[in-house]
């Protein structure tokens, strides 16, 4: 399928593994150059090498997007970019009395204050040039709250509304705004998530794949099929979505409680 994005331009954060690094190898296959951003250089480098090999230019910029300056400085770089992934932040796990307020604000300031830095520069150059998209990826955690997961929770149910609410009028710019929530999602936070339950609820977090045969299909999400969805939803093939938020998580979220 020819989702006919030759020759455009992705920005994707948080793209030094994981879903960040899989949504600009989805983006790089269909012909996409790419700006990749995370904090970590060393790991941008070595996925920049692999996504040159499909030709197109990669850009690596490490960045600290809870930082507002360097979200000016790449919409400074980069402002004519079509696509923009918003994937860069992971907020920790814990209850309530587990979360200080720096946590809680360290945590906001890169992934949810990020993400609305980030949609407020690029989208007001989109909007200059009455065309992109704009994804972000957020996580089912902000639809099926969890109380030990309660400053993810509140963020990315946050990032909902904000989605949702962005993307119900950008199509008047000429904008689509759209979201991803994956459920567990087979990456090395993924791990020390369910590391961290295994402890808990079994007192051995070695023994946290265990915990893997109750999700759908016995195993967690994969990184790629979540960027085969961010490319589908940037393509012309999927220009009548905005303003949604689409799971990805197995049908997970609509399971009765056991």
């Amino acid at each position: 399928m020819d989702l006919k994005l030759n020759g455009l331009k992705a920005l994707i954060t948080g793209s030094s593994k994981g879903i960040g690094a899989a949504c600009a190898e989805s983006l790089a296959r269909e012909g996409c150059s790419v700006v990749l951003v995370a904090r970590d250089g060393d790991a941008l480098n070595a996925v920049s090498a692999r996504l040159a090999a499909f030709g197109g230019m990669v850009i690596a910029e490490p960045a600290d997007l809870a930082d507002s300056r360097n979200v000016d400085r790449l919409a400074a770089a980069h402002g004519d970019v079509d696509i923009l992934v918003n994937n860069a932040g992971a907020i920790p796990a814990g209850h309530l009395h587990e979360i200080d307020e720096a946590t809680w604000r360290r945590a906001w300031d890169l992934k949810v204050f990020g993400y609305i830095n980030m949609c407020r520069r690029f989208y007001a150059a989109m909007q200059v040039r009455r065309r992109g998209v704009i994804i972000n990826i957020i996580g089912s955690a902000g639809k099926r709250v969890d109380s030990s997961y309660i400053a993810g929770s509140t963020g990315n149910a946050a990032l909902i509304a904000f989605t949702e609410a962005l993307g119900s009028a950008s199509a008047a710019d000429g904008i689509r705004v759209v979201g991803i929530n994956p459920g567990p999602v087979a990456t090395e936070r993924h791990e020390a998530i369910f590391r961290r339950r295994a402890e808990l609820k079994l007192g051995d977090g070695d023994r946290w794949r265990e915990l893997l045969v109750s999700l759908p299909f016995g195993r967690a999400g994969l990184p790629d099929e979540i960027g085969a969805m961010a490319a589908f939803l940037s393509s012309v093939l999927s220009s009548y979505t905005s303003g949604d938020v689409i799971t990805i998580d197995g049908g997970a979220i609509n399971r009765r409680a056991s």
